[in-house]
């Protein structure tokens, strides 16, 4: 058994931030997690120990929304709204990739998560051409042990939709194979409601459910999004998801940028979850969601990224301050989502405690930009990149080494990995005529 010690970091437990302390990990757990100084006993018994001094050591940052394929697309925002956007650039790129092409794209979102503190992340994985292409994303983020829900993706209606019988199937496939694996973990992914029908919202809803899983949808992203809804059902994106079903305790609603004070109000009643995601959507242009207001009505909130092609990174740390500074600038209201408020949104309100699994990282605070540290976890939400991420630990495995290791990838070869994403770029660029 693998018997990890970090020592003198500052420590996130439930009593809150210890400026000095241990952290004692055997197995795929914390078993030990304390003030001051390590027992002796934890230093000569440890496999390996991480001197953690000058470093927050806190647990592992969660990604809420990203899309893994979108990674060989970086940068090609362009300018364009939400909707040319997608048609011009991502779906052409999309209908291009290989199922090679999709576990390159897997393995470079994952590495770049982990590198900036990620030890879980929700993939809503768009390319289901077949199932091979699902099937890479699963295999990847297996083999390099971050914890990772795959959203399969779907849409019934218009150009490319696929048959409501053909997406059940797949997905009961899916959480079938994947059923009881410790690190992934399938669920429903439906796109956006004006590519889904509600007969097919409410089978795969039912049956992520049934799964134990949730749906995770895209939902007022823009105000064209809440016009064509109208336009279609005669009801605002969450009022009509919630008149056919789909809105409860196992839904989680992506982006929220433009929902009202009825629909808040509706989405506090069914306990649905909302994934922030406030760099993207700035660098879209659609808004910036009502979070002060969000928090206040006592709605589940997480962060995330987006994917790489309208971020452009998935810098969770960038995210975070993003979130911060747009509660504020929106309410211009300065105490908006205080940083400590900030960090537990984006760690899941998780703190190091014994008998939890040993999913941590190990900070570096020792730099001019976060010097002095006055407040941990300001520190941590205003003044941290992710470059500043030192160790990643998953389930007790070191994913990200110290030492002279420090920083390292273990287990992968990251410069072949970064060679191979230039060569396929450059081949799918010419294939989709980009």
């Amino acid at each position: 058994m693998n018997k990890i010690l970090i020592h003198d970091g500052a420590i996130l437990t439930a009593d809150g931030w210890h400026q000095r302390g241990y952290v004692w990990i055997e197995g795929d757990s914390f078993t030990s997690v304390g003030p001051g100084a390590p027992p002796p006993s934890f230093v000569t018994q440890a496999d390996t120990v991480i001197d953690a001094r000058q470093c927050a050591v806190l647990p592992g940052l969660r990604n809420g929304h990203t899309h893994f394929s979108q990674t060989l697309m970086r940068g090609l925002t362009g300018g364009r709204p939400l909707l040319p956007w997608l048609k011009e650039l991502i779906w052409p790129l999309q209908a291009a990739l290989t199922p090679e092409d999709m576990r390159l794209a897997t393995l470079l979102g994952l590495v770049e998560n982990l590198r900036c503190g990620v030890t879980e992340v929700v993939d809503h994985h768009k390319v289901t051409a077949t199932p091979a292409h699902t099937d890479a994303v699963c295999e990847a983020a297996a083999a390099l042990g971050l914890r990772v829900t795959v959203a399969r993706a779907w849409a019934d209606l218009g150009t490319g939709g696929e048959s409501p019988d053909a997406i059940l199937a797949d997905l009961e496939r899916l959480f079938a194979r994947w059923a009881g694996h410790s690190h992934v973990r399938i669920a429903n992914g439906p796109l956006a409601l004006w590519r889904c029908s509600a007969a097919t919202l409410r089978r795969t809803h039912a049956l992520a459910t049934q799964y134990g899983s949730f749906t995770h949808i895209h939902a007022a992203e823009t105000r064209d999004e809440v016009q064509m809804s109208l336009e279609m059902y005669g009801l605002r994106p969450i009022a009509w998801l919630d008149e056919i079903g789909v809105v409860d305790g196992a839904t989680q609603l992506v982006h929220a940028v433009w929902v009202d004070e009825a629909e808040i109000g509706l989405l506090a009643e069914r306990g649905a979850t909302i994934v922030h995601c406030p760099v993207s959507n700035a660098v879209l242009g659609s808004g910036i969601a009502p979070v002060a207001a969000l928090l206040r009505a006592g709605i589940p909130l997480r962060l995330g990224s987006d994917g790489p092609a309208s971020n452009d990174t998935q810098d969770m740390f960038e995210t975070l301050k993003a979130a911060v500074s747009f509660a504020r600038a929106i309410t211009r209201d300065p105490t908006a989502l205080p940083p400590d408020v900030a960090l537990a949104l984006a760690t899941g309100g998780k703190v190091l405690a014994p008998g939890a699994p040993a999913d941590c990282i190990v900070v570096n605070l020792d730099h001019v930009r976060a010097m002095p540290v006055h407040d941990v976890a300001s520190a941590l939400a205003l003044c941290t990149h992710g470059s500043d991420v030192r160790t990643v630990i998953v389930g007790g495995r070191l994913l990200m080494g110290e030492g002279g290791e420090r920083r390292r990838i273990l287990g992968l070869d990251e410069a072949a990995l970064l060679g191979a994403a230039r060569e396929t770029v450059a081949r799918l660029t010419m294939k989709a005529g980009s």
